[in-house]
């Protein structure tokens, strides 16, 4: 059981607000927490890098303090003494949600990042084995439209040709996902509004082979969430 105070406070607001007894509001949040920090299949809110750089290359110190109110030596001196090592990615970014109050995302950037750092996963390497590709891009159209240019086959085909894809499951506008190319790798994609007429997508393409099919991936992603956003803003698509 948490006793972090901020946790306490909200878990009080929402017993105010619905009515709920103290267990049933904090098991509400926690579950919140739950579905805020990315698992296994979310894509990353800052993608990999190629070339072996992991997170903590992309995100300097300053940034994560802004983010996250700590750094990276900070964080990890933190984790260290909490016993991440021996803890599951799940439950680490859940930690960090709901006892120190890391947005979901970054609190997902902050586990991977710790994850490389102690050797439990490499660069583009899902922790227990595996590798991933991820790619994201911001699109200057509201989050519905940038949605149905994946859920939508016909609109689909037009910046991502010549690809089976099988949908597993899509919730408008938030997430879908789907079977790549008959198979085995998988795609899962993320959708956040940046405002009325500007969201972005975050891609996790799961269950690559290797090292270098992952670096294929992620320049292919690069390549087509590029296509996506020129289709998308331009002024005949917008007309």
């Amino acid at each position: 059981m948490t006793t972090q105070k901020s946790f306490k406070t909200r878990v009080r607001a929402r017993m105010a607000k619905t009515g709920e007894s103290y267990t049933t509001a904090r098991r509400q949040l926690l579950a919140k927490a739950t579905t805020d920090a990315p698992t296994a299949g979310t894509p990353d809110p800052v993608p990999a890098a190629a070339g072996g750089r992991g997170q903590r290359d992309r995100v300097s110190d300053a940034v994560l303090r802004e983010r996250t109110g700590r750094a990276w030596d900070d964080w990890f001196r933190l984790l260290d003494e909490w016993g991440a090592a021996e803890r599951g990615h799940t439950e680490i970014a859940r930690w960090l949600v709901t006892t120190h109050d890391v947005p979901g995302w970054w609190a997902q950037t902050v586990t991977v990042g710790y994850e490389q750092a102690r050797g439990l996963r490499e660069p583009g390497q899902r922790r227990g084995g595996g590798f991933e590709a991820t790619g994201s891009r911001t699109v200057a159209v509201p989050v519905a439209v940038l949605f149905a240019a994946f859920a939508d086959e016909a609109v689909r085909r037009r910046w991502l040709p010549d690809v089976p894809v099988r949908v597993r499951t899509a919730t408008a506008p938030r997430t879908f996902r789907a079977d790549w190319a008959g198979g085995p790798t998988r795609i899962a994609v993320g959708f956040t509004p940046a405002g009325e007429a500007k969201a972005r997508v975050a891609v996790l393409h799961e269950k690559l082979a290797d090292a270098d099919e992952a670096d294929r991936l992620r320049a292919y992603w690069r390549d087509r969430l590029a296509a996506l956003k020129q289709l998308l803003e331009s002024p005949e698509e917008t007309r």
